[in-house]
């Protein structure tokens, strides 16, 4: 009998999780699309790109929507089945609420394992082939960005005005660059054509100018230069522009379970590094037993109410992961400057979540009415009282 009702238990889940899975992955996909926008509008990047990107962004929400999903599961198989009055026959039948629980570990521990792979294996493989495709995409496409009849400040310390580019032949033509990388002196080169190449393996810009001047002006010296030049090269500096991906500087974030146990037996002194390292080695596995302690959680949720809508169970598990969120970012922060260990910062979320559930689990083991008086009045609509 019990193999039978945790067999459909089980079942029930996947559903649900299905739905949740496909809906808030597209929230998350949706939150991605202006930056994705962006290298579309200034780099031209096909639908290919923008699939990969999206493809390999994906581990990164996925480690939050699996836990958020399995939740929202549970809570919404078990509003379901109480407000069908299953768990009100399964009682009367004898059936303890706690039989009901193998399903909800068994769903909670593939959810588990699935966000592990995402965090562990998937996420840094995933991190690193999007700083790989960006970088290609803006050292391959750098003429792109450069907008006719714009000022663009992309380069650090350099402002461009290009008045036309020919986008069949790559010339530039009526060009104005300001230079002010040079100490104590402004360097103005103005020439009515010019050309613009990447060198990818030494992440350099060059601007090749024709039939210009160069205007130098040096304020503390009280000395000012015009040159004519018939070809002058410009060479500008991509790695500021490939900041953001993270091209020479190997993030955290990207680095693989080895890699973090190395660097944290080789960081000398406890500083901010050390403990974001360290909290990134327990949110691995911290963030994947989520899965366990939110489904946990979702099952006194979603057995105290008969009857209820769904926005209302909906609602009640995003309060509760928005919570889980909220202490684990408290936790990031807090960990990271020392105030207490990472180790608690990470994991006492967990911790919380596994307490409140528990103890919302007796009381309605033992038939007392879960309560939640906290929720604002407004959110009540959503509900259909006993």
């Amino acid at each position: 009998m019990n193999t039978i009702i945790n067999r459909y238990i089980f079942k029930e889940l996947w559903s649900p999780f299905g739905i949740s899975m496909a809906f808030f992955s597209f929230v998350f996909i949706m939150a991605e699309l202006p930056e994705i926008t962006d290298y579309v509008v200034n780099y031209q990047i096909g639908l290919k790109t923008v699939l990969l990107l999206l493809t390999y962004a994906m581990p990164y929400f996925l480690q939050f929507v699996i836990p958020m999903s399995v939740m929202i599961s549970v809570l919404l198989t078990f509003l379901r089945m109480s407000a069908d009055m299953e768990i009100v026959a399964l009682k009367a039948g004898g059936v303890s609420i706690y039989r009901l629980l193998p399903a909800v570990v068994a769903f909670g521990l593939i959810g588990t394992l699935l966000t592990a792979y995402m965090a562990i294996f998937a996420l840094p493989v995933g991190r690193k082939a999007t700083t790989q495709l960006l970088y290609d995409v803006v050292v391959s496409h750098v003429d792109l960005g450069l907008k006719p009849r714009q000022f663009i400040d992309t380069f650090r310390n350099v402002v461009l005005y290009i008045h036309e580019v020919d986008s069949s032949t790559k010339e530039l033509k009526d060009i104005y660059i300001e230079d002010r990388r040079s100490k104590g002196a402004t360097i103005t080169v103005v020439a009515p054509r010019g050309r613009l190449t990447a060198d990818a393996g030494k992440l350099i810009a060059n601007f090749k100018l024709y039939n210009g001047t160069i205007y130098q002006v040096n304020l503390a010296e009280q000395r000012a230069i015009d040159i004519q030049f018939d070809t002058y090269d410009i060479r500008l500096d991509l790695k500021h522009n490939l900041a953001s991906t993270g091209k020479h500087t190997e993030r955290v974030k990207d680095m693989k379970l080895a890699q973090l146990r190395q660097l944290i037996r080789s960081i000398p002194k406890k500083d901010e590094r050390y403990y974001s390292v360290r909290l990134e080695w327990h949110k691995k596995f911290a963030l994947p037993l989520a899965c366990l302690s939110l489904s946990l959680l979702a099952v006194p949720l979603g057995i105290s109410t008969r009857s209820t809508k769904r926005a209302y169970g909906i609602g009640m598990g995003l309060v509760f992961f928005f919570l889980y969120y909220i202490m684990l970012s408290a936790g990031w922060v807090f960990g990271e400057s020392g105030h207490y260990p990472p180790v608690i910062g990470m994991w006492l979320p967990n911790v919380v979540s596994t307490t409140i559930g528990a103890v919302l689990l007796f009381r309605c083991v033992n038939e007392k009415n879960v309560k939640l008086r906290m929720l604002p009045k407004w959110f009540e609509r959503f509900r259909i009282s006993d």
